[in-house]
């Protein structure tokens, strides 16, 4: 029994430290996310109120507004290099990790530490 219990603890460490390990950078690229999202979007105002964007054709409007061309092309960028994993990843690997503590009836949260639940009772 005292096998199992530093088996336990030892995963519940192993995990609390991988998803630890995550968080920087997942911090790291939600503000990069964020900033691109925020510039694309101030950029994409300006564009819309600009009265010439409906007088002259979309490629002449966008190199009128060069910051929401460039803003607009690395958002698209990011998303395609998968920016979108890398914001949420320490909770694919939590997520991921329910799936299976399921079958052993036991959960984690969101920092990697074990939930035991209860036996269902035996008939």
């Amino acid at each position: 029994m005292a096998e199992q219990t530093e088996d336990l603890k030892a995963f519940e460490r192993r995990l609390t430290e991988v998803i630890d390990k995550l968080q920087p950078a997942a911090r790291f690229w939600r503000i990069i996310l964020i900033f691109i999202s925020v510039c694309t979007a101030v950029g994409a105002w300006t564009w819309l109120w600009d009265p010439d964007t409906s007088k002259v054709s979309f490629t002449n409007s966008l190199w009128n507004h060069p910051f929401f061309a460039l803003s607009c092309f690395l958002l698209v960028i990011l998303f395609l290099c998968g920016i979108h994993k890398r914001v949420v990843a320490p909770s694919i690997i939590a997520t991921r990790c329910r799936t299976v503590l399921a079958d052993f009836n036991m959960s984690c949260d969101d920092t990697g530490k074990l939930i035991l639940k209860p036996r269902p009772p035996q008939e």
